[in-house]
Parts: structure tokens; sequence; C-alpha cells
């Protein structure tokens, strides 16, 4: 397994397109997908140079072991112009931003596959990153993911999502609960991978602990804006000793329970069902992927 698997990327970590420093941490960080933002992270009288140096940028970060990512503009502005120099610099994933209908991926869709075309890409195998940072774009999730095959996964956007929402921004995030709850839902329905939204505020420790939060909601993957977050993000996203012991309890008592013939086994106070011997059976198996990652 490789960090192909959309499931194994804890980190998408979103950083300026023209900014060589910045680009050098990023790649220095350790995040599994590395997203060069043409869009906010860079103004617009920069688009020009992030738009050259995006091969050579893309092609370090590809040898450092990440999944490549180019954050787009919309399609009606610079979207275009950013898409065609993403296309020739091979990006693994097109991110695409403010995504709220099935119609602005058919269009992204549509436009991707005529650039694999020209360009002898292997035709499907670019992806597409919907970013739902509006009130639509969540309610909406499952028609987008619906609109492509290289959607595999959707992101919860943090700034944009409160401001559309009218809500007042805190770092326990409350505020954006509801979105949270509400999108793994959807995109677990819809067959695709949900990523956290992103902890836009300095510190580290409140970083692990909405991650950790997120984790317990079923989040495997999380947003990340700082270098700095990303080592402690994927150590709360990665299943640790004690965990991965607690589930091969489980799982053993479970099936020497089944074994002797009963129908659950009594572990620590808990009694393990099918569905709870599943999660364990899951957490074991995501555990021993990374580990070979």
């Amino acid at each position: 397994m490789t960090r192909r698997d959309v499931d194994l990327r804890r980190t998408w970590l979103f950083g300026p397109g023209a900014a060589a420093a910045a680009h050098a941490a990023m790649r220095a960080s350790g995040a599994d997908v590395l997203i060069a933002d043409l869009e906010d992270f860079t103004p617009a009288e920069r688009r020009d140079e992030a738009r050259r140096g995006l091969a050579a940028l893309l092609a370090a970060w590809r040898a450092a072991g990440a999944v490549t990512t180019v954050r787009i503009n919309a399609l009606d502005g610079d979207g275009p112009t950013d898409l065609a120099a993403a296309m020739q610099a091979a990006t693994d994933v097109v991110a695409y931003p403010m995504a709220s209908t099935a119609a602005q991926m058919r269009a992204l869709d549509e436009a991707i596959a005529t650039h694999e075309r020209t360009l002898a890409i292997n035709e499907g195998s670019t992806e597409i990153l919907p970013v739902c940072e509006t009130a639509l774009g969540v309610v909406d999730v499952r028609a987008i993911a619906s609109a492509s095959p290289r959607i595999r996964a959707a992101l919860l956007g943090t700034e944009d999502l409160a401001a559309d929402l009218g809500a007042e921004r805190d770092p326990e995030g409350v505020e954006l609960d509801h979105a949270r709850r509400r999108f793994i839902l959807d995109c677990r329905a819809a067959g695709i991978e949900p990523v956290d939204c992103p902890y836009t505020y300095g510190d580290v420790d409140g970083a692990v602990r909405e991650a950790r939060h997120a984790r317990r909601l079923g989040y495997r993957c999380k947003a990340v804006v700082r270098p700095e977050h990303v080592a402690a993000i994927n150590h709360a996203m990665t299943p640790q000793r004690d965990e991965v012991r607690r589930a091969r309890a489980i799982v053993e008592a479970f099936e020497a329970a089944r074994a002797r013939g009963d129908d659950r086994a009594l572990v620590d106070g808990l009694w393990v069902e099918v569905p709870t011997w599943r999660n364990a059976t899951r957490l074991l198996e995501r555990a021993r992927r990374l580990a070979r990652q």
C-alpha cells in the first residue's frame, strides 16, 4: 500500500504557490499531501510566478514521497490558466475552491480530461478534490461526489464556511460541529473519504485536540495550514500502541467467544459484538498499512 490509498493521506497541507521558504518547510513537514494553493494563499499578482514554478515544485514534492495537489481558482476566473499549469506539472490532484454544485465538478472533469489527452497523461488518473466551504457545498456533497469518478475525497472548509454561516470563530470549533458531523456522514454515504477542516490557530496543542476529536467522529484525514502542526496531527491520526493492543484484545476475545459458540465477549466491561469487532479489525489493518507505507 502507498499514499495513493486515500484513507492513508492523514495530513493535507496547504501552502502558498510562490514562496520558496514555505515550499521547503512544507516538503520537510512529513505531510502526506502537499497543496500548492493558487487561490487564497497566492496573491493575484504572484500567480504567474507560481504557475511558472509548479513543475519544479511538484517534482521536488513527489521526490519527497508526497501526493501533490494544486488548488486552482474557479473556472469562471483564473481557474483555466491555473489548471493548464497544474496539468503540465502533472499534479496528482486538482483541488477546487468553493465547490458547491455537481455542474462545477462535471466541467472540471471535462477540462482535466482534455488536458490528459493533450499531455498523454493516463486518462482518469488525475483526481479532483472538492473543497466544500459554503453551506451549499456541505449540504450537497453527495451530489458533488457523484459528478465525477475522479472524486475520491472531499475537504471541509473552515474560515469561508464560518463566514458563510455567519458564525463566530473560536478555537474550540463549536460553531462548526454540526457541519463536521454532517459532512462525514454524507461523505461516507457517498463512498468518498472526508478530510476534516484545518485548524487555523497557531498552537499545536489545539490542533492535536481538534484532530483527536475529528478522529473520534470517524475522520482519518485532516487539512493543515501550518507545517509545524503536521507531525503532531500525523501522530494523532495514527493508531498508537495502546490502541493496537486494545483492538487486538477485542478481536481475539470475540473470535474466541465465537469459536466456543458464544454470541459476544466481555472486554474491559464492554460487550463486544460484530460491529465493535469489525471496527477493531479495521484499526489493526490501518495500523499495518500505515506501518508499511
